[in-house]
């Protein structure tokens, strides 16, 4: 990529498109093509199929994608499947049709088994069933990378897909509902120390509330209260996770440095398994990223496990030895990057 190629970032509000979109302004990229939702939709292939033709964008970054937590991705399974994979054609067909010189589609390490190997390394995709709770997006990922794969071999383009891990950062989903854990727990340690120091005003502000008595029963609702945080589960299953500026470092090196042809064996007869993981190769257990996070924001209360409540998978691990050993690593530690998140968006 040159630094007045046209690169057009699909997504660019999102947690890993804002981070992306950041990381090449950062490093001298000027002729950057965003739109939002209301401009261009993506579902919609005769708008997407104008607006490739029109601006001929020469490198594109699929970031853009629905999606949401355990109880969103269970409830509107439709939903989940139909639009990831509605915007998925309608990009990577017409990025094909217009001659893109490369894209970066991204997935996620759902699209493994769930009782994958662990670490999970790209060659045990498809080899059994998915978690059922997020299986029909995990289908639509899966089919966008067979699709970047099938247009690459019969088509000759050169659309890499990257699978991150467990990410986090500035522009995360903080809602206590439906938010994954990590911004979840950040978000309720944080909400306990201004309990604790009985910092009504900046509740309210942050609950958007006028009448504190409310925002009482919406703490205590979360097993938030001023000398304690409640969380579901022992503790002890591990996750890994990844800063979302690392995530963002990883997709400009592979678009610098990485093409389709460098992802598998040349005398192969059967291609496959090209996708790349993104990580850290390191995990945490809940317990452990818990004490962190308290450290951190500062809270003085306990942190309490209700063991009653389910502990999900035990262990999510990538192997990430391919990216490793195509020369990029991440560069932020757990601590610096949650730092960082809590810095710019809770103070």
């Amino acid at each position: 990529m040159q630094k007045d190629s046209k690169i057009y970032v699909a997504g660019h509000r999102g947690l890993v498109g804002s981070a992306i979109y950041k990381e090449l302004q950062n490093q001298g990229y000027t002729n950057l093509l965003i739109k939002t939702h209301k401009e261009l939709d993506l579902t919609q292939s005769e708008c997407v199929s104008a607006f490739f033709a029109k601006e001929q964008p020469e490198y594109v970054f699929l970031c853009a994608a629905k999606v949401g937590g355990i109880l969103a991705n269970n409830t509107y399974r439709a939903e989940f499947i139909y639009e990831n994979l509605a915007i998925q054609n309608n990009i990577i067909h017409n990025a094909y049709i217009s001659g893109v010189k490369k894209m970066l589609f991204l997935g996620s390490t759902c699209i493994y088994p769930k009782n994958a190997p662990q670490p999970i390394s790209e060659d045990s995709l498809l080899t059994s069933e998915l978690e059922y709770t997020n299986e029909p997006y995990a289908i639509a990922k899966i089919a966008g990378l067979k699709m970047c794969e099938s247009y690459n071999l019969q088509y000759g383009t050169n659309f890499i897909c990257a699978m991150p891990t467990n990410l986090y950062g500035i522009n995360d989903n903080f809602d206590l509902e439906n938010s994954h854990v990590l911004p979840a727990l950040l978000r309720k340690i944080h909400l306990a120390k201004l309990y604790h120091q009985n910092k009504q005003d900046e509740i309210l502000r942050d609950f958007k509330m006028r009448n504190f008595e409310e925002a009482k029963n919406y703490l205590h609702h979360f097993g938030i209260q001023p000398n304690s945080v409640e969380i579901w589960g022992s503790g002890n299953p591990r996750r890994e996770f990844l800063y979302a500026d690392d995530m963002a470092n990883a997709c400009v090196f592979i678009m610098q440095n990485l093409n389709f042809q460098d992802l598998y064996t040349k005398d192969s007869t059967q291609i496959r398994n090209t996708q790349i993981n993104i990580g850290t190769g390191e995990d945490i257990s809940i317990k452990d990223l818990a004490y962190l996070i308290k450290e951190i924001v500062g809270f003085k209360g306990e942190i309490c496990f209700d063991t009653s409540k389910p502990d999900g998978t035990m262990r999510k691990l990538s192997d990430v030895s391919k990216i490793h050993s195509l020369g990029w690593k991440h560069t932020y530690s757990l601590k610096e990057g949650i730092l960082k998140t809590y810095q710019k968006v809770f103070k």
